[in-house]
């Protein structure tokens, strides 16, 4: 099985909501294969006609970072069709395993292609909205190796944002409170991510560098999770709030 053959595979579990073990064990790759396997699921999903938005980010805590044997964050690519409105409703059958978890969005209002410090970072921002991300791992059980979870587009799968505001707004140590139907299932602090969601930009900007990728104004760039992720039930009302920045919600359906 090649790079191409394991894009596939993991392109089919999104397809037909069904998991796989995990593909390194019988074929091995490291993770520049994984980003390689990556871009090819991605060109997948375009050849569907779906539409780069912007990237996410994974491993934006030093606990998960030491967890996972790493030293810098991961991403992946979120499109047009992983977008949900605020507020909407989503039909929880479109996933197989899905959790959620409250993170930090933010706006470009540059173009971003080379590595920024956070000053240069911070100016490319048009603002910062409160969001939600849905994941949903390929993988069975969703266990997984650094290697996998990258090649599976960083477990991309939906989200949701808030409204904007100016990129001025204090975020480096705000409360996070998600709810479930009014009860209260995570709770944390924006400052989990790197200490401060706006390091993010910086390593976003030196990831693109690497990469010799080009991040588009108007994209969004989701920053990571605040706090542990949450397994969604049918039926159910998920809101997050986050102090000083605003709510975000979702409902899945019966």
């Amino acid at each position: 099985m090649n790079l191409t053959d394991i894009a596939k595979r993991l392109d089919e579990c999104v397809i037909n909501q069904q998991t796989t073990a995990s593909l390194r064990t019988d074929h091995p790759f490291d993770l520049q294969a994984a980003y390689e396997i990556q871009e090819l699921g991605v060109a997948l999903r375009e050849a569907r006609g779906e539409k780069r938005v912007g990237v996410k980010l994974g491993f934006t805590s030093r606990e998960k970072m030491q967890q996972m044997g790493v030293d810098h964050l991961i991403w992946g690519v979120i499109t047009d069709t992983m977008q949900l409105e605020e507020g909407a409703s989503v039909d929880l059958s479109r996933f197989i395993h899905p959790r959620i978890e409250p993170e930090v969005a933010f706006i470009t209002r540059k173009e971003i292609s080379s590595a920024l410090n956070l000053a240069e970072a911070i100016d490319a921002i048009a603002g910062v909205c409160p969001a939600m991300e849905i994941i949903d791992s390929r993988y069975q059980a969703f266990k997984f190796t650094l290697e996998d979870v990258v090649a599976d587009n960083t477990s991309s799968a939906g989200f949701v944002l808030g409204a904007m505001r100016p990129v001025n707004t204090d975020i480096s140590n705000c409360g996070v409170n998600m709810k479930e139907n009014g009860r209260l299932v995570q709770a944390g602090s924006t400052a989990a991510i790197l200490g401060n969601p706006l390091r993010c930009l910086v390593q976003v900007s030196q990831l693109l560098a690497e990469k010799g990728q080009v991040l588009p104004a108007g994209s969004i760039i989701m920053a990571g999770a605040a706090t542990a992720a949450q397994a969604m039930q049918k039926n159910s009302l998920y809101e997050t709030t986050i102090l000083g920045l605003g709510t975000v919600s979702v409902r899945s359906l019966p």
